[in-house]
């Protein structure tokens, strides 16, 4: 399956000729013309990397880089014609996570897009997602519908373990050796709390994917199965 690029690039003359290396290179491209189109396209597209103008009308793309960068980890390489050293840190700075100046080589930018896709291929590989549910182990992100929540670290090594073991019934013992490596103080009762409180911060208009199963533990199940 090819990688999909994102292109957002006003000048739709480079936007067309970045997409076209980008295809005969074997990605699957799509292009928007303006940083508000580029938001909705990266929510509902959920690209491989985004290929990010600077210089956008409706939604300048620093703004929107920070905003993608809140939302999720895809990786992002500005191009700009912005040459200052000032202006290549502020886009890195700003969650980039590379930079190209125009005038350009298109099979340069091709090049420098199969380069970051290997960099983040082991984070990649770290991230799990089940319906509106996904987590990155790396990072220990969290995002219900897209939205990031913060959970504290014994409810996300919980949430990892659930979401590793979908629609598998875990018994607390099991839980607390999956979860904790068997380091965990308390009585396994305890569990019963933190998963109380986890369910309280999973659960989106009325679905609570933490089922329990009495007499035996807990199921972590979610829309689609």
């Amino acid at each position: 399956m090819s990688h999909l690029i994102l292109i957002i690039e006003d000048d739709t003359t480079i936007a067309n000729w970045v997409r076209i290396f980008f295809e005969d290179a074997g990605f699957a491209a799509e292009v928007a013309h303006d940083g508000r189109t580029g938001l909705d396209l990266a929510r509902s597209l959920a690209p491989d990397l985004i290929v990010l103008d600077l210089m956008l009308p409706l939604l300048d793309g620093m703004e929107l880089c920070q905003i993608l960068r809140r939302e999720s980890d895809v990786p992002i390489i500005m191009l700009t014609a912005r040459a200052a050293l000032a202006d290549r840190t502020s886009g890195l700075e700003s969650g980039a996570d590379d930079y190209v100046v125009k005038p350009f080589d298109p099979e340069e930018v091709v090049a420098r897009a199969r380069a970051v896709l290997r960099r983040v291929k082991d984070r990649v590989q770290q991230r799990l997602t089940h319906s509106n549910i996904t987590i990155d182990e790396t990072t220990q992100r969290v995002t219900i519908d897209q939205k990031p929540i913060k959970l504290s670290q014994t409810l996300f090594l919980l949430l990892s373990t659930f979401m590793r073991h979908p629609n598998q019934v875990l018994t607390r013992d099991q839980l607390i050796a999956l979860a904790f490596n068997n380091d965990f103080e308390a009585y396994d009762r305890a569990i019963d709390n933190h998963i109380f409180r986890l369910r309280k911060e999973i659960a989106v208009d009325g679905f609570q994917p933490i089922q329990t199963v009495y007499g035996s533990g807990y199921r972590f199940v979610t829309k689609d199965e």
